[in-house]
């Protein structure tokens, strides 16, 4: 691997020039009205595993236009209840795995809610949840399902589930619905951004080399899948990039990031071919909020891998202790 973007000095300098569509906020808070309009309460059922020290939970929640989506609820069998909790998001092609997989969060002392990836989940770890939204022409994989209308897009879908997997988790008794986190790397990354700027009262985000940001830089910058998908249609669809671009705009997380207030750790890698770094500084860049950036100089796409879970570690420790949390925030969530 080797250098895959601009020199470090020009990207912690680089600012995108996306700008988000006029009626950006006006579409999400109806797509996320339309969702709760929709739900109905979250359903569990335990898991038999085996494990001496956690407890996992088979959950089915209300997603998008309430359409079933399916997570696993991992809590440390020990601890102190009520819990804060990390609700986490898959990379791509990814769904939410095997019960026994990704028990670190758990372990660490939270409750932890791995959120299923509609239609993913056969790439690198098992999905359990369809995505059954109508959808025309498009490039192998999900980058470019309905792309040509952002509400047919398949992460306007997504990123809805997202967020009502954090309403979902704040109903559940063992979780502290005042102390929530959200976490991915990569596509789970790009998700978490998005529910930071959408979804209330959250505690912390920890985004690992999100994708989805600075799109129309990243589809002329990079070769790689999953971007390579969006080029791959336009090569073929050659009157459609204005109506592609405008609906990117309404999932980009540079627009997200405009809008996210909450305390955020981001991490980046310089050699990654998948997400170009100059994307990532371009999120990071345009965060409303506070935040921190871990930069890898000589990894690619796993960026820092378990050195950014020790990071993320105890950066959600801190932001998840009650000491944190003010308590007018804490009544309202809870009277909410």
């Amino acid at each position: 691997m080797v250098l895959t973007d601009l020199p470090e000095a020009q990207l912690r300098a680089y600012r995108s020039e996306v700008r988000a569509p006029d009626d950006f906020d006006r579409f999400w808070a109806d797509t996320l009205a339309e969702a709760r309009g929709c739900g109905w309460p979250a359903r569990t059922a335990p898991v038999e595993t085996g494990l001496a020290t956690v407890d996992v939970l088979d959950v089915t929640f209300a997603g998008y236009a309430g359409q079933p989506v399916r997570a696993w609820l991992r809590l440390p069998r020990h601890a102190p209840r009520p819990l804060p909790a990390v609700v986490q998001y898959a990379g791509y092609g990814g769904g939410r795995g095997h019960p026994l997989e990704n028990l670190l969060w758990a372990s660490a002392g939270f409750a932890h809610l791995q959120m299923d990836t509609r239609g993913q989940g056969s790439g690198w770890s098992r999905g359990d949840t369809p995505d059954p939204a109508a959808a025309g022409p498009e490039a192998p994989g999900v980058t470019t399902r309905g792309i040509e209308d952002p509400r047919t897009y398949y992460y306007r879908r997504l990123i809805a589930d997202g967020v009502r997997a954090v309403d979902a988790v704040r109903t559940l008794p063992a979780v502290d619905p005042a102390r929530i986190a959200v976490l991915g790397h990569s596509q789970g990354g790009g998700v978490a951004l998005a529910v930071a700027a959408l979804a209330p009262d959250l505690a912390a985000l920890v985004a690992g080399v999100p994708f989805l940001s600075d799109i129309p830089r990243a589809v002329l910058v990079t070769d790689a899948h999953p971007y390579r998908e969006i080029r791959d249609y336009l090569a073929i669809h050659r009157h459609a990039e204005e109506r592609v671009l405008t609906t990117l705009g309404y999932v980009d997380g540079v627009n997200f990031a405009r809008r996210a207030e909450v305390p955020a750790r981001f991490s980046v890698a310089l050699m990654d071919e998948i997400v170009p770094p100059s994307t990532v500084f371009a999120a990071v860049n345009a965060y409303r909020g506070p935040a921190e950036l871990s930069v890898w100089r000589y990894n690619g796409h796993e960026a820092g891998g378990i050195d950014d879970d020790e990071a993320a570690l105890r950066f959600l420790r801190d932001h998840l202790s009650p000491d944190r949390v003010p308590a007018a925030v804490r009544a309202d969530t809870q009277e909410g």
